[in-house]
């Protein structure tokens, strides 16, 4: 692995005096203005030259990257599952891994390993049979009716404790069931279809199948109508209702939540959050009509669903048609041994972790994106306390909020322990119903206890960052920091808009519409003075109203208030990065010539809007713009660029050019 030499800052060129080419020229299409439509800029030759492949319904640089990284995981894997002589940790990945390719021993299986599941669901007999049903689906992963997990306190983040959340649902979101729009009434009659097929493949015959796929949809309806919309879910303030265990009966009194709470490994507890009491009051008045034959359906076909990729080709093919065909456009799977390999990912990540960082990142990349980090954050401290709008006594809060964030770079603190989990080389569907009870009961168990706020959410490969507002922490995986973010051989201005940008991003949702209603402690405490308050909110409507204008695909427009975080952390980002870069210039008396024709500035915007070149389907930007509160990559680009003057100067841009907004918006 090459040096992570330029992440040192101030910082060197690895070239001795003149950095080298640093743009991906080959990317970009010349023949566009910048100031007219500068994402087309950067990336329209990219774009045109990467069409998208058949088992991808969106391809990016992102995607590029995590090609690159599940290769390098596979061959560690391979190796593992190859090995005479191993490791623990190889015999649980490699045996994993190998589980999952022995294809011939599980359609020798067929649905032998999931028929006592069946017979469970269809032997109940009473509502007590139905709760201890719904606490065995939860146990092993399958969340129905509700979803019952764990998480830090809001306003008091030091404990953990319980928390009950809406759920249930299969269609991705309630706008699924509930709106009328042709396209959605097409989904809704093509579910119908799937669902039957899958109850078919289970030995229902055509005409029960149909019935049965009838009755999961209007079940699933029912929870829709409780479910409260996803802009609703991002207010922390409104998911925040600490109850006794009294009055949640009170809320869904047809439940036995003692026996459910039992069946689930929940440990004795008094009072738990319960982030939507509306939804279960609304199921409270609504499920107990439900016949028992309803609620065997919708349990039938949840685990169909959750376990088909555990089963013959026959149940992978079908739920791939609908989940993947139909919902995002995506041609045909992704090949065995990458969802093998994912597999692997998401259930045994940190073991798996572990072998990567042999191969993929050390301890001088620690050490060197651990210094980026710090002058980024000096950079975001300078931009608080140059706000007009803010006034000191808020200012002096988020500079103390900005200190108190932990930033985790590369890999947790520690990893987790696996001992008490058997993995067997020849049970596919066994290992992943171990994995899915180990992972619940590791939320289980941390009810009650303090709070690890040097917990990770993501695994070390994955090419992601993100920020906690409970944790008040952000976590930047080893996976990430590779090209195109960073490359050891490019200039400062390239990995600033690059890397840079992405640490600007997470350090800024520290900051947006939902993570600023926490403070430095990770606690749910307005900070704000009134005045203060409503110039934020002044300033994050501009960017809300922004984002509301663009259209995805057709006539779909995005959420602005769906993706006001999201944009919002794009916005003061790219801002801080770019900050940064300039201190880092002037500390370093750095030379200001251009390369490949291109100035230090233009390279840091051009670094930015590259990583985020795409192409996607529209199957999957309509599914997008109802469920997803990231904006597509045109828009992070063009939607930023136009309220940075710095951007505008950068390329001569003239007032009455497309990326110039009169009325610029700006929150951080």
């Amino acid at each position: 692995m090459r040096l992570l030499c330029l992440l040192a800052i101030p910082a060197i060129l690895c070239a001795a005096d003149a950095p080298i080419s640093s743009v991906d020229k080959a990317a970009m299409n010349p023949s566009i203005d910048p100031c007219v439509d500068f994402y087309q800029y950067a990336c329209g030759n990219w774009i045109a030259k990467n069409p998208l492949p058949a088992d991808r319904s969106r391809w990016g640089r992102f995607a590029e990257l995590q090609d690159r990284n599940e290769r390098v995981l596979l061959d560690i894997i391979q190796g593992a599952a190859a090995k005479a002589s191993r490791t623990p940790i190889e015999q649980k990945i490699g045996d994993a891994y190998a589980s999952c390719m022995d294809t011939a021993a599980i359609e020798k299986k067929g649905i032998d390993p999931i028929k006592s599941e069946i017979e469970w669901i269809e032997a109940m007999a009473s509502p007590s049979d139905v709760v201890a049903e719904v606490a065995r689906l939860h146990r092993t992963g399958i969340r129905v009716v509700f979803a019952f997990d764990s998480q830090p306190d809001a306003r008091d983040s030091t404990k953990t404790i319980a928390n009950l959340r809406q759920g249930g649902l299969s269609l991705p979101d309630r706008d699924y069931y509930l709106k009328t729009d042709a396209r959605f009434v097409e989904i809704r009659k093509r579910y119908i279809q799937h669902v039957t097929r899958m109850f078919q493949l289970a030995g229902e015959s055509a005409g029960v199948a149909a019935q049965d796929a009838q009755t999961v949809l209007d079940f699933e309806t029912v929870l829709a109508q409780a479910s409260v919309d996803r802009v609703t879910l991002r207010d922390p303030a409104k998911s925040y209702h600490i109850m006794t265990k009294p009055e949640l009966a009170l809320l869904l009194p047809a439940m036995d939540w003692d026996l459910y709470l039992q069946g689930i490994g929940a440990p004795a507890f008094d009072t738990l959050n319960v982030a939507q009491p509306e939804f279960l009051k609304a199921i409270g008045n609504a499920l107990p009509g439900e016949s028992l034959d309803a609620f065997k359906a919708y349990f039938v076909y949840h685990l169909l669903h959750a376990r088909a990729a555990r089963l013959p080709e026959a149940f992978e093919n079908e739920d791939f048609d609908f989940w993947q065909r139909a919902l995002t456009g995506q041609a045909q799977p992704r090949p065995r041994q990458v969802r093998c390999v994912q597999f692997v990912d998401r259930g045994l990540g940190d073991l798996l972790g572990q072998k990567y960082l042999e191969t993929a990142f050390g301890a001088d990349a620690k050490a060197r994106i651990t210094e980026l980090v710090g002058n980024l954050d000096k950079a975001m401290a300078e931009d608080i306390r140059s706000l007009a709008w803010m006034g000191d006594e808020t200012k002096k809060a988020a500079i103390a909020k900005l200190n108190a964030i932990t930033n985790n770079v590369g890999y947790p603190k520690k990893w987790r322990d696996y001992g008490s989990l058997a993995i067997s080389r020849d049970d596919f569907y066994g290992n992943a119903a171990r994995i899915a009870e180990f992972l619940h009961q590791r939320q289980m168990d941390k009810i009650g206890k303090p709070t690890n706020k040097s917990e990770w959410g993501m695994t070390t490969p994955t090419v992601n960052a993100d920020y906690s507002p409970e944790h008040n922490s952000i976590n930047f995986p080893a996976g990430i920091l590779q090209t195109p973010f960073f490359d050891a051989q490019r200039d400062m201005a390239v990995n600033y808009g690059g890397i840079g940008s992405v640490i600007g991003h997470e350090m800024t949702h520290g900051f947006d519409d939902e993570g600023r209603k926490y403070d430095g402690d990770g606690n749910l405490r307005d900070w704000w003075t009134a005045a203060d308050g409503t110039e934020f909110e002044k300033r994050a409507a501009c960017i809300a109203g922004e984002y509301s204008g663009f259209t995805s695909v057709d006539d779909v427009k995005l959420n602005g208030r769906l993706t006001l975080g999201e944009n919002t952390a794009d916005n003061g980002g790219l801002r801080i990065a770019y900050m940064a870069l300039q201190n880092a210039l002037n500390d370093k008396n750095a030379k200001r010539d251009k390369v490949d024709g291109f100035t230090p500035e233009q390279r840091f915007f051009l670094g930015f809007a590259q990583v985020w070149c795409e192409n996607v389907r529209p199957e999957e930007l309509r599914h997008r713009a109802v469920t997803d509160e990231h904006s597509p990559g045109r828009f992070r680009v063009d939607g930023t660029v136009v309220n940075m003057p710095e951007f505008q100067q950068a390329f001569s841009c003239k007032a009455s050019q497309p990326m110039v907004h009169a009325d610029a918006c700006r929150v951080w």
